[in-house]
């Protein structure tokens, strides 16, 4: 390139190259061969350069929100359901996995700009709320809290319940409180001890203050979370199916209309009671997979979601109904 002068990256030291590789290509617009040629280095050596700095912090991409929420996709949802809003992430010719990690990453995209100083987040757990905890940038919200709303269990993804709320309080910089209880105990009048041992009362009646709740809903497959994680075991399942169960919100069984489906868990479950997460000021619902399209038009009619966070395939299979 006439008029610029070559450098060598033995001129540049350490962090300095990666962030001058990275100023180079979103700054200036320079492609990556035009940025080997000036640090007189490979072009595979200035993806490298790039990757790094990505992992590091040092450079945050983001897409603007308007394009998933205006989408026709995202109108139609919240047109049909009487949603606040939608985000629908596109997903044509991708697999599963690769769906399911857009929209974990559009959701941990839009979930700072739902939220306001002094809210009170309420986070259920699974996979889904585990890799949008991962997928998170390091921000700021002032004055947040995030609120663990069911006990812990241990699951086959090697993480348990106070991961993901930790994570994603960490992520957000906002104080997390943990419930310090299993998710569920095999005797009811033990769980009933339990709850009311100092310590973990004022842990659930804090809980009653979330305003804002965050979650995947849950399915009733055999394969569902709720058995994976031993919270029930598939003896139970059947049962609750048989009365009508349709999805799974925070260990709680609730039919096809989105009403609680009383039954043997209730009693040894620990956490939050389903009732009071319906009608809060936000329910941000995440739906990654064709999977839990029944699920979620349960959450949604039963007054669980404001906000989604889906694939153009899901939220299609939605509007089919």
């Amino acid at each position: 390139m006439a008029g610029v002068k070559r450098r060598t990256t033995g001129q540049i030291s350490g962090e300095n190259v990666v962030i001058e590789v990275a100023w180079m290509y979103y700054h200036e617009g320079l492609n990556q061969k035009e940025i080997a040629d000036r640090l007189g280095i490979s072009r595979a050596t200035v993806v490298n350069y790039l990757q790094d700095a990505r992992e590091r912090g040092i450079i945050r991409i983001s897409l603007n929100s308007d394009a998933f929420t205006r989408h026709r996709l995202a109108v139609d949802l919240c047109s049909r359901f009487g949603l606040t809003a939608a985000y629908v992430i596109p997903d044509e010719g991708a697999d599963d996995e690769t769906t399911f990690q857009r929209v974990v990453r559009g959701a941990a995209e839009w979930l700072p700009k739902l939220l306001e100083k002094g809210d009170r987040l309420g986070v259920a757990w699974g996979r889904t709320i585990y890799e949008l905890a991962q997928a998170s940038d390091d921000t700021r919200i002032e004055d947040l809290t995030v609120l663990q709303l069911v006990g812990s269990m241990a699951t086959p993804y090697g993480f348990t319940a106070e991961a993901c709320s930790t994570r994603l309080a960490q992520r957000l910089g906002a104080l997390c409180l943990n419930l310090h209880a299993p998710a569920v105990l095999t005797n009811g009048d033990i769980a009933a001890q339990l709850r009311a041992e100092p310590i973990i009362r004022d842990q659930l009646a804090r809980l009653l203050t979330c305003n804002k709740f965050l979650y995947s809903v849950g399915t009733c497959l055999p394969s569902s979370h709720i058995v994976g994680s031993g919270v029930a075991t598939l003896t139970e399942l059947d049962w609750y199916i048989a009365q009508g169960a349709t999805a799974v919100l925070c260990g709680r069984f609730i039919d096809a209309d989105g009403k609680p489906i009383p039954g043997p868990l209730d009693a040894r479950v620990i956490g939050i009671p389903v009732d009071r997460l319906a009608g809060l000021d936000m329910g941000i619902l995440v739906t990654p997979g064709l999977d839990k399209v029944d699920a979620t038009r349960a959450a949604i009619r039963g007054g669980y979601a404001t906000h989604i966070v889906t694939s153009v395939g899901v939220a299609e299979a939605l509007l089919a109904e």
